[in-house]
């Protein structure tokens, strides 16, 4: 089948969903697979958390779909376009529609909040604008708006290397916002932080992506904030989806096929 064919029959099938993974891999080492022919379909609005102990490429996949990491083989179809296809300015130009919080929070230390908050416009401006950081006036005001949105207001002004953890990640969530996405990934956005910071950042996820009417998909350890705040859990093992559900239907017998052993449940 041509190429250009088969991008168009992609584009059909995959007609109605935000994100769709077909038979994803990523090998970092010849012969040894991180994923393993990864099938996923995401909807346009909810929170789908992905959950399994570390090394089972949650991280991986969450890198694949942005293409921070290339997959070996499969595709990721993302606005009737499949990245894994994509190089140079085109990838560049999707990449725009995909918002990233990060677990360590990758702001620009020495840049105050504001500054921080519109880096996530700088895929949109020319490259002149973007060296200069001269951005237009209706996105200094939308980039204030979102502060007041994740209640950093009164922070605008301040360095961002004096921030705590938790205001660090509602600075890196606004920063993703701002991007205008139609996709935002949360790679273990609460790991460096404590119990109750971790509530608040991950019900400020939830709130975020209600009030803009987009999917999250969002890669965590803590189960029970999986289960909290998701709309659907995806449980990995060994680079293998091994659940699929809402979060009532996750079992003790399936945290048993993610995880292993029995211990760490008592």
């Amino acid at each position: 089948m041509d190429a250009s064919v088969r991008s168009a029959k992609s584009a059909n099938d995959s007609a109605g969903h935000a994100l769709e993974l077909r038979n994803l891999s990523k090998e970092y080492r010849a012969g040894i697979q991180v994923l393993k022919n990864i099938s996923l379909k995401f909807a346009g609005r909810g929170i789908a958390a992905i959950i399994g102990p570390s090394g089972t490429g949650k991280s991986t996949l969450i890198r694949c779909i942005n293409r921070l990491t290339d997959p070996t083989s499969g595709e990721i179809l993302f606005m009737g376009t499949d990245l894994a296809q994509l190089k140079g300015r085109r990838l560049r130009e999707a990449r725009r529609k995909i918002g990233m919080v990060f677990q360590e929070y990758n702001l620009v230390e020495r840049l105050s909040v504001i500054e921080n908050v519109l880096c996530g416009r700088l895929g949109y401006l020319p490259a002149w604008r973007a060296w200069l950081r001269r951005f237009p006036a209706k996105d200094i005001e939308r980039a204030f708006s979102l502060l007041d949105s994740v209640g950093l207001g009164d922070f605008a002004n301040e360095r961002a290397d004096r921030l705590s953890g938790g205001q660090r990640q509602r600075v890196g969530i606004a920063r993703a916002l701002m991007q205008d996405p139609n996709l935002v990934l949360a790679d273990e956005p609460t790991s460096s932080l404590d119990p109750k910071t971790s509530v608040e950042i991950m019900e400020l996820i939830a709130r975020q992506a209600a009030a803009q009417g987009i999917p999250v998909i969002v890669n965590i350890h803590n189960v029970e904030l999986a289960k909290r705040y998701a709309d659907r859990v995806i449980g990995m093992s060994k680079g293998e989806v091994v659940f699929d559900g809402p979060p009532k239907a996750l079992e003790h017998s399936h945290l048993l096929q993610i995880y292993g052993g029995e211990g760490w449940l008592e």
